[in-house]
């Protein structure tokens, strides 16, 4: 029997076996060599497998190579090598793996790719279409291999072959933009004005919001029509998406009378557009492990690539590894006008790793740098508000608004997340105008419509308003178990009990681990006389832990009942509204 059958056997036990039991630590976190050094072959095969589920890949890669040293041809082992170590971003150990790919396994398509960007880097252009053509297998793999060998033409001075390579490809109706982005972007680079306005201004037509078209329209149009011209792109898109890092800093360049870049000026860093696009692209609409590998051979080519980084610490962090997020964001460079967004993010992800103080002091310096801009403000506020220093958040939200000079609808939730400190302090008066101000300029936000019900409905006033609110919110959220949860409790609130209960029983349904609902309907059974049932919610809201304060009013019910509507235990939760959002 060879290891890799040995492991699998292994590895199908191990399916009943939790990952804590493989060895402390193991894939939770890279394994130094010296703790590689004390794990058997299997141990290190299980080991890579568990960090793959929970999408480590720099502890799958160190796993795997520790495999790899005992049965190093096997061409599935060292497969599962190349694709941990490429998603870490080791691309030069990738491209060894990758050469012993290719010698075990000659239509390999992916070590093929990853071979032709190595052999493009290097300026080898024939070789890389080589490995690119080798390397087609679908509609993404095709526009990719189009794409990168058209890159490679025009790095051999044959731009005219390029674009027409791109213009043979067929495929689904998006391949569009890229082909005509790409062509105008490689015959810009070619020093062939005429024939790129064509391409560009074609790409331009199809989606005037796409930044990186917006970005070399207009980066060609101040360098061959002028300023004017190039404005008015610039300013379209600022007013549909205002303020973009990217845009405002060219806005300002024009205004300087300096020149606007070529976004692509080699055959390199055209292919690491190409790369950063559709690894972009990729990772929005869940293809997050080829996203992760075409970003990562983004950054090989073009290594302070600053849309590439944020693109990749973006996807770490909906891949819930707040920790490669940071190591994405921390490369992007000072002088980049994207910096401050990437520190943001970065802060945000400490945070999420509880390095709270960390995460403040990142924002305080952008604060301090820039206090009239309102991101770092913000994010800020959402801090010390998902820390319950409800007087602190409400004061340093109040700082972002009063450096906006007219609040539009995209500043509504600022309004929002005031309002609900002010609302935890105490401060009902204050909080109700921000939850009306944010009403105001976004009508019908079934966040806002929620809270501001439910707030109305609890404290005894404005019931009909109220009762409506939260009706017009759970149409638009009938599945957010906060919101249906309100509802339940308008009408638990108002004496409608069995109305109550129908809807507390969904909210639970719908969010069974939250002990504010399970709480909610244990009140709800115990008025419609289901007493035995009420206990039964009490006593799972209790084992869910819910806040200390919570925690006594429910052991009070459980003792004594639901004395009446006074009991502290049917007062409205203070401790966690139901659909306060994020």
């Amino acid at each position: 029997m060879n290891v890799l059958n040995l492991f699998r056997r292994l590895a199908a036990v191990a399916l009943v076996i939790s990952g804590s039991a493989l060895a402390p630590g193991l894939a939770a976190q890279t394994p130094t060599p010296q703790e590689l050094a004390r794990v058997s072959a299997s141990g290190s095969y299980l080991a890579a497998r568990h960090a793959n589920q929970l999408r480590d890949a720099p502890a799958a890669a160190a796993y795997y190579r520790s495999v790899l040293r005992h049965d190093p041809r096997n061409a599935e082992l060292v497969e599962r090598a190349f694709f941990s170590v490429l998603a870490e971003g080791d691309i030069e150990e990738a491209i060894r793996l990758a050469d012993r790919l290719v010698e075990l396994d000659r239509n390999n398509r992916s070590a093929r790719l990853v071979l032709g960007v190595r052999a493009l880097k290097q300026k080898r252009y024939q070789s890389a279409r080589t490995q690119f053509a080798q390397s087609i297998r679908g509609p993404i793999t095709d526009l990719t291999a189009t794409l990168l060998s058209a890159w490679a033409l025009e790095g051999a001075n044959d731009s005219k072959a390029a674009v027409e390579l791109i213009d043979r490809l067929t495929g689904p109706d998006w391949y569009a933009i890229f082909k005509d982005l790409h062509a105008g972007m490689i015959l810009d680079a070619a020093g062939k004005p005429k024939d790129a306005v064509k391409r560009l201004e074609k790409a331009y037509k199809v989606d005037q919001n796409a930044l990186r078209v917006v970005e070399s329209y207009g980066s060609f149009l101040a360098r061959h029509q002028g300023k004017e011209v190039a404005l008015k792109v610039y300013e379209t898109f600022n007013k549909v998406l205002p303020n973009h890092p990217l845009v405002t800093d060219a806005l300002a360049k024009l205004a300087r009378g300096e020149r606007i870049p070529i976004i692509a000026k080699t055959a390199q860093a055209g292919a690491a557009e190409a790369l950063y696009g559709l690894g972009a692209s990729l990772g929005r609409r869940g293809g997050e492990d080829l996203g992760l590998a075409y970003l990562q051979l983004a950054l090989y080519l073009a290594p302070n690539h600053p849309l590439a980084l944020l693109s990749l610490g973006d996807l770490y962090e909906s891949m819930k590894n707040p920790t490669m997020a940071i190591k994405a964001y921390e490369r992007v460079a000072a002088n980049s006008p994207l910096r401050r967004n990437a520190v943001i993010q970065l802060a945000l992800n400490l945070e999420a790793l509880e390095r709270t103080a960390e995460a403040k002091k990142y924002l305080a310096e952008l604060i301090a740098e820039q206090p009239t801009e309102i991101e770092a403000v913000v994010a800020l506020g959402n801090i010390e508000r998902a820390h319950k220093e409800f007087a602190q958040c409400a004061q340093t939200y109040g700082k972002a608004i009063a450096n906006i000079a007219k609040p539009e609808r995209a500043n509504w939730s600022v309004f929002y997340f005031r309002g609900i400190c002010h609302e935890r302090a105490k401060h009902w008066k204050e909080a109700e105008l921000d939850l009306k101000k944010a009403l105001e300029l976004f009508p019908d936000q079934p966040h806002v419509l929620n809270y501001l019900g439910y707030s109305w409905v609890d404290q005894g006033i404005n019931l009909e308003d109220g009762m409506r609110m939260i009706k017009r919110a759970v149409e638009q959220r009938p599945d957010d178990g906060y919101i249906v949860d309100s509802l339940g409790w308008a009408y638990y609130r108002t004496g409608s009990y069995d109305e109550a209960v129908k809807h507390l029983e969904r909210a639970v349904e719908l969010r069974p681990e939250d002990p504010t609902i399970n709480d909610h309907l244990g009140d709800g059974y115990w008025q419609v006389g289901r007493n035995l049932e009420a206990r039964f919610q009490w006593t799972h809201a209790r084992d869910l832990k819910p806040e200390p304060d919570e925690l006594v009013k429910i052991d009070q019910k459980l003792q004594h009942g639901l004395v009446d509507e006074t009991s502290a235990a049917a007062a409205a939760d203070k401790s966690k509204k139901p659909g306060d959002g994020g």
